[in-house]
């Protein structure tokens, strides 16, 4: 493995731009990803189950070790001088991000823990509610926990009013999205892709649009679709994203992110100031100033809270840098086929599938116990999950056709023994 270029303290990876490099520009090719791609993981390669939960928590690369021991080392070894490549690694990741989701600034990208902490950011950054109350969010009952779990506290804690938008069979209508927008709402918070089902919500900037001709703001959950689908944020019109590295960026947890619009940074803008805040959000964060009103640092630095869980963008670092050299358009052609794949060996096994369409990077096999039959697959030496009444299965550029046809024969065979 080579030693990463460091420059001023930001981790470059000459060995995946050459095992990109390696692959050509066409179609990502099973034979070549196995050749080039696959040793850059070879620790978690070696380990013997078949991992089909690649849109839960990610499989990292072997350089995840070193970065991590990277920025351990500037701790050790510099101490208080650290703080110079830290911050600079750390806005490398904001860049990284940026560049993922299609923005133009990066200080539009704010780290965060999780995404949980953005949307907190967001709602405690509304305006004047309308009504003079309370401010009125408009939201679905497809959203993940713990977004979920932030709406109803704030809803229980009066803090905001809520209209809740169901589901039909899982899946959300957005037409019906649409027209819950009314010149009450402050915030619409919508999953971009859904994560218990996947549906991806490909009429996102109609949603936004409806929101911004009801004078609301809108915040899309792109957890489930940064990396996975080409997406431009600017294009879309939303005025925030969250989401984070935990899934198919490769960068375990605590490397999540808050973006913003940069029209909500401009200069002529009147600016969101949120509750959420802290020493990294003062305009001169190391000069100790202790002004009567707080200063805040210029765009999206006023976004920032207090000392940030820097090793993160080191954990995120080597999963951007392979998703940047691969590009998210080859990878979601090559998704797709992999999924067709899939679902056509567990049709020929006769295991039930749902797909929904159009969807993000994971297809369902439902089941009257889905929990369960995710741990008996789990004994068979198959890595699933279960949400609601289906198992789900994400394939990715680490599994190979053989080993997929392999897990269609393990569900099968497991799923009939167990009555599942």
């Amino acid at each position: 493995m080579s030693t990463p270029t460091d420059t001023a303290g930001i981790l470059s990876f000459p060995e995946i731009d050459s095992a990109v490099e390696a692959l050509g520009s066409g179609p990502l090719q099973e034979r070549l990803l196995i050749e080039h791609v696959h040793p850059l993981f070879s620790r978690v390669l070696a380990r013997t189950e078949s991992y089909l939960a690649n849109h839960s928590l990610g499989r990292p690369l072997d350089r995840a070790e070193s970065d991590v021991a990277r920025f351990a080392t500037l701790w050790q070894r510099d101490m208080d001088e650290a703080w110079g490549p830290w911050l600079a690694e750390l806005t490398a990741f904001r860049a990284r991000i940026a560049a993922l989701i299609g923005l133009s600034r990066t200080d539009a990208v704010v780290s965060k823990p999780g995404a949980g902490q953005g949307l907190r950011a967001v709602l405690n950054a509304l305006p004047r509610p309308k009504d003079g109350k309370l401010h009125h969010v408009v939201t679905t009952r497809a959203e993940f926990d713990s977004i979920d779990f932030i709406i109803k506290t704030y809803q229980e804690q009066g803090r905001i009013r809520v209209t809740w938008i169901a589901t039909h069979e899982g899946l959300l209508d957005q037409e019906e999205i649409i027209r819950a927008m009314n010149p009450s709402v402050d915030l619409v918070v919508v999953s971009h892709v859904v994560f218990a089902t996947g549906q991806l919500l490909d009429r996102a900037d109609q949603i936004v649009a409806a929101a911004h001709r009801a004078g609301s703001l809108c915040l899309l959950d792109m957890y489930h679709s940064a990396g996975v689908v080409p997406l431009s944020m600017e294009a879309l019109g939303a005025d925030f994203g969250i989401g984070g590295s935990y899934k198919y960026l490769r960068g375990g947890p605590g490397a999540g992110w808050l973006a913003i619009h940069p029209r909500h940074l401009s200069e002529g803008q009147p600016p969101l100031r949120t509750l959420d805040t802290g020493w990294f959000a003062k305009k001169d964060t190391f000069g100790f100033a202790r002004d009567e009103r707080p200063l805040l640092a210029p765009g999206g630095d006023a976004w920032m809270e207090c000392t940030p869980f820097v090793l993160g963008a080191y954990q995120a670092a080597a999963g951007l840098a392979l998703l940047r050299s691969l590009g998210v358009d080859r990878l979601r052609e090559y998704s797709v086929g992999q999924q067709a794949f899939l679902a056509d060996r567990l049709r020929a096994q006769d295991v039930p599938i749902r797909l929904v369409e159009p969807r993000g990077a994971f297809l369902l096999v439902p089941s009257k116990d889905a929990p369960a039959l995710s741990r008996a697959l789990k004994l068979g030496g198959l890595s699933t999950d279960a949400r609601g009444a289906h198992v789900r299965l994400c394939p990715d550029i680490l599994n190979t056709r053989e080993e997929l046809d392999l897990a269609a024969a393990t569900i099968a065979r497991v799923k009939t023994a167990a009555g599942l």
